[in-house]
């Protein structure tokens, strides 16, 4: 009865339009489309009832496509408890059967469920709701039965059932859908490997504590959870010790962190102070080595110190002095008028060289 997949991997899987599945591709790319279902399927109870004679459609009538006011009625039957994406997909299996679809969807109840399956994570309600809402749903059946009955397929006009074709052993038979195989009515499907209801269910009661924990952190209580006094403080403990581990945790990340920079910042400064000493050993060899500039500046001024110092070299040769040439005589024009040298027969001189003499 239920229209989904359980087992097997994990890995997304791509549906091609004859329902295989293939590893390893792709999907294709396609147009941004803005239309959409802006309301849930109705259920099929609210509907009013055709009073126009129902007559099936064949196989072949239905692939090769029926008028747009006679479309193919196709039923799919299932829990869809916790509906997941092995749900919608089955559905939509059960949607592209043929090119004009009617997909009526049976959910069946919770005494109905319990009788034959077991319990149910969500009630009748809400499975009803989640059905609904699915895109490729045309129409829903609550409460639908376990086994398909002529009566209840011709009450719903159905003209094909849609579902996977393992045999589905209940309610006291090897496969419930055989009668309706044996109709010519039945419509295969393929499962989605990876994901079912009991997948999910499994997945939870194996990491139990980790949710019980999880949602006593969101503020549910011990009470609603079931969870004792005792195993709520202990939930309570190894969530406070996670919380020490991860702390450590991030130090310890911070540190490696703080090591690899100093590190970084270590092998930056010894490769410039390579590059610094190659050029202060450089400047050194060319100021102060045998061809450097400090050489060249000590001889150059050692050069010009001796040619400083060193006397000069005398002429070979004195000039000969000349003589000085005797000082113009003049004349004291006060003792020309005197008595005394008047009474001697010539004129007195005097010379600069008698008075110095």
């Amino acid at each position: 009865m239920e229209a989904h997949s359980s087992g097997g991997g994990r890995k997304r899987k791509r549906e091609q339009s004859n329902g295989e599945i293939t590893e390893g591709e792709s999907f294709p790319k396609m147009p941004c489309r803005t239309e959409g279902l802006r309301e849930p399927a109705p259920f099929a109870d609210e509907l009013v009832t055709p009073e126009s004679a129902y007559a099936r459609v064949s196989m072949e009538e239905a692939l090769h496509g029926t008028p747009e006011e006679r479309p193919v009625r196709v039923y799919a039957d299932g829990i869809f408890d916790m509906f997941h994406s092995g749900h919608a997909r089955a559905l939509m299996q059960a949607k592209c059967l043929f090119p004009n679809t009617y997909l009526i969807v049976g959910v069946c109840s919770d005494d109905l469920t319990l009788k034959f399956k077991g319990f149910t994570v969500m009630n009748e309600d809400e499975r009803y709701d989640a059905v609904c809402h699915c895109r490729y749903v045309d129409e829903v059946v609550r409460n639908a039965p376990w086994t398909l009955t002529p009566e209840f397929l011709a009450e719903h006009r159905i003209d094909f059932v849609a579902h996977d074709d393992i045999p589905y052993i209940s309610a006291g038979t090897d496969d419930v859908y055989r009668h309706i195989k044996d109709a010519g009515m039945f419509a295969p499907t393929q499962r989605t490997e990876g994901i079912s209801t009991s997948d999910i269910i499994t997945r939870i009661v194996r990491d139990y504590d980790v949710y019980v924990r999880r949602n006593l952190q969101r503020g549910y209580t011990a009470k609603e959870l079931n969870v004792s006094f005792i195993n709520e403080k202990k939930y309570h403990l190894q969530e406070h010790v996670d919380k020490v581990k991860q702390k450590v945790r991030d130090v310890e990340e911070k540190s490696k962190e703080f090591v690899q920079k100093v590190e970084e910042k270590g092998i930056d400064l010894i490769q410039k102070w390579e590059e610094k000493s190659r050029e202060f050993i450089g400047n050194f060899l060319q100021m102060f080595g045998p061809d450097g500039a400090l050489k060249h500046m000590l001889k150059e001024g050692k050069g010009r110190m001796l040619q400083a110092i060193s006397p000069r070299q005398s002429p070979s040769s004195s000039p000969v002095r000349e003589e000085r040439s005797p000082s113009p005589s003049f004349r004291l024009p006060f003792f020309t008028s005197s008595p005394f040298f008047s009474s001697h027969s010539g004129s007195h001189y005097f010379s600069k060289d008698d008075d110095d003499d």
